[in-house]
Order: C-alpha cells, then structure tokens, then sequence
C-alpha cells in the first residue's frame, strides 16, 4: 500500500529533491574545473631575474618559450622594465620576452656617476655584452624613449643581430624634439648654467606626470601610481646626478641621427612604428620622417600618450603580432 502525503509534505519533498540536485551539479562543475586548472596551468609566468655583466648587476624580466622569436625589449625615461609588464601578460605565449633595467635605472645596479659613465655608448655597450651573456643571438628590438639611442647603438655594432626593429615613442630625426626642447638644448650649450632649470624641466613631479598623460583629455584612464612612482625613483640617493649625466649626453643622440638614418635607408629593415596621439614629449612628425627612411615602414597611431602601453597595450599587442607575422 503507497503511503498517502499532504500537498503540502509533496510540494517540501519535491523542492528538497530540486535543491539536492542543483546542488549536486555545482558541486560536480567545481570539481571540473579544478581538475582542468591542474591540467592547464599557466605556461609561461614571468620570472625576475639579476646577471652579472661587466661587473654590474643587470636585472631582468624574461617570459615565453625559449625557442620562440625573442623580442628584447629596451625601456624609456625614467621608467625601467616594469613598463613592458603589459606585454608580457598579453604575448609569452607567443613570443620569448627580455627585458632589462639599464645600469642606474629599476632594480639594476646604480654605481656612482664619479666611477660609471652614464653615457648612451656606454649604456649601449653594456646591454650588448648583456645579450651576450644570455646568449641572445638574433632578436627584434623594441625600442621606447631611451630605448631608442640604446637600441640604434646595439644595431649598428651589430647588425646581424637585428631581425626586426619596433619603434614606440622614440626619436631618430632632429625634427622630433619638439619646444619642450629648448630648455634642454640650453642645458647642452651650457652644462653649468642650466643644471638647475633642467632637472626642474626634466625630474619634476608635473613632467613626470605629462610624460605619461600628455594631451589626453581623458586623464582618468591613468592610473597615478605610474608617475608617483617614478617620481620617487627619481628623488632616490644619486638618481638626480646619474640622470643628469646621462641627459647631458643626449647630445650626443642628435648628433647621430644622420648616422641612424642612414644605416635605415642603406638596410631597409623590418620597421614598425607605434605612437601615442597624445605623445607631448616629442613631435607629432617624427613617424612619418621614419616612413621617409623605410618607405615600407609600418607606421601605427595609437590611443595613448608617451608611454602609450599604459592606455593602448591591446592594439599594440595587435599590431605587433602582425607585424611579426609578415615576412620580408
């Protein structure tokens, strides 16, 4: 004989019965998705990593299979390698990723100005003995700011090196420098004279924040812990007289632009240019006079400023895999 239940006893019976099940099944989905997480974990984290090059600490970041195309990536004013974090979380998968502090910057050894010249030949000499030592061989060179004088140097030592060139925010032609310039061209003429009105032009807190910012009327894309934390580096024991050192020796960049170019219209290599529309620190010609140098140049305008991976890195990341992708 069936037992006889209350409407009110089935309708319980019933919703206990939906609850055991849902539950049942969520309980079954979690697991799976452990058991995939255990199965598919991260491949490629980040690691930090220190070397010992000409007598120097050199800190670094690398990323990505080894046998995949290496891109070394060489970091601007005053950031250091920290500024390419974006990158790496979008291509290690893809691509074997270095990028070192120079000696003086980030997390690299800053020996005193008075025993270490802070100058681009030097700079540029010892990322090439850094390449050395991990046994970089052939890699594209993604150059940022500084990275540019740094990486124009590395190219012409050693050409068969250089696979393919990406140029963000970074100048090879006199006309770049635009009137923010003068006070820093005063303070090449006249070192003494100028010292202090350069690092208030070039160290200060508002400057720091316009290299990042620049004319972007959007201010709140920023996050503002990029510029304080530059800004505290810079006001760090020593930094304000290696950066002047190393500032002074811009000149010298200017004077090799003819050289630079030159070697681009000779090699025709492999270009990419990426820029920032609201870049404020350089002007708004100098892709195109890139383009007049290697006519098949890419040449890419990008939502973001200066240090255009603050606000742009998905279409960068876009970019880049193209360009990477078509051959010669």
């Amino acid at each position: 004989m069936r037992p006889s239940y209350s409407p009110r006893w089935l309708r319980f019976f019933q919703a206990s019965r939906m609850v055991l099940l849902v539950s049942t099944t969520l309980a079954i989905f979690q697991l799976q998705a452990q058991v995939q997480g255990k199965e598919r974990p991260v491949k490629h984290t980040t690691a930090y990593r220190t070397i010992q090059v000409d007598g120097l600490s050199i800190f670094y970041r690398e990323a990505g299979p080894k046998d995949a195309p290496t891109l070394l990536l060489l970091h601007g004013l005053p950031s250091s390698s920290r500024m390419f974090e974006p990158l790496f979380s979008r291509l290690s998968e893809s691509y074997h990723l270095i990028a070192p502090d120079y000696p003086g910057f980030g997390h690299s050894d800053w020996p005193d100005p008075k025993k270490f010249a802070y100058t681009f030949d030097h700079i540029a000499e010892t990322m090439n003995h850094f390449t050395e030592v991990l046994g970089l061989s052939r890699y594209t060179l993604y150059m940022q700011d500084y990275g540019g004088p740094v990486g124009f140097r590395m190219a012409l030592a050693h050409p068969d090196r250089i696979e393919r060139l990406i140029v963000q925010d970074a100048v090879a032609h006199n006309e770049g420098l635009g009137a923010i310039w003068k006070t820093r061209r005063a303070f090449w003429a006249d070192r003494a004279a100028n010292e202090s009105a350069l690092r208030t032009n070039l160290l200060s807190l508002q400057t720091t924040r316009t290299r990042h910012v620049g004319s972007d009327p959007d201010v709140e894309r920023y996050n503002p812990d990029l510029w304080t934390d530059e800004f505290t580096f810079l006001n760090q024991p020593g930094q304000a007289e290696i950066q002047s050192d190393l500032f002074y020796d811009y000149r010298t960049n200017v004077e090799n632009y003819p050289r630079w170019q030159a070697w681009m219209r000779e090699k025709q290599p492999r270009l990419l240019v990426i820029w920032g529309k609201y870049e404020s620190s350089f002007d708004s010609s100098e892709p195109e006079s890139y383009r007049r140098d290697v006519p098949n140049a890419e040449v890419h305008i990008v939502d973001g400023g200066h240090f255009a991976l603050d606000t742009a890195a998905d279409d960068i990341v876009v970019h880049i895999n193209q360009f990477m992708r078509t051959q010669k």
